[in-house]
């Protein structure tokens, strides 16, 4: 698997598949998410309805409706508390298991968010410390993550980890 990163909106990429970063009910919000929701159009949130809410550190697909990725795959991050309560394993979990769905719906290419490190508050470097080990340890056949950051600082932490 091939990992590169790229500083801009995620919904204007063209992967198979955005991970969007969810909040628990999947039905919309700040952020990323309502970035995504607002570029899918109004049947994203209809298709979110039907699957019930996702738990923190799974993860559930939708058709990208009217975004130019086939399919959005919403993952429920950790809220930063600290660090002693799971937070860790918790967005590593956010990471195997989009990439368990995407190899689901077979996805070749995935663009992720830095899940958790907005209003969830987790600290940028470790988050993104956690993304890239787990998605270089994973046992999947998307063949290009692209890490997405939004802000410089991530951005730069994310090439600083890649060696870029």
């Amino acid at each position: 698997m091939e990992l590169t990163t790229f500083r801009g909106d995620i919904v204007s990429l063209e992967v198979d598949a955005i991970v969007n970063a969810a909040n628990s009910t999947l039905l919309g919000g700040g952020g990323v998410d309502g970035a995504i929701h607002r570029g899918a159009g109004p049947r994203l949130l209809e298709a979110c309805r039907r699957l019930g809410g996702c738990d923190t550190g799974d993860a559930k697909a939708t058709p990208g409706f009217d975004l130019s990725a086939s399919w959005v795959i919403h993952t429920v991050g950790p809220v930063w508390q600290g660090g002693d309560r799971g937070e860790a394993e918790l967005l590593a979990s956010c990471y195997r298991r989009a990439l368990e769905v995407a190899d689901q719906v077979e996805a070749q290419s995935v663009a992720f968010p830095a899940i958790s490190t907005g209003v969830y508050g987790f600290p940028s470097r470790p988050a993104a410390e956690i993304a890239v080990t787990t998605l270089r340890s994973a046992n999947s056949s998307v063949q290009t993550v692209t890490l997405v950051a939004f802000d410089g600082g991530t951005f730069d932490v994310y090439e600083d980890l890649l060696g870029s």
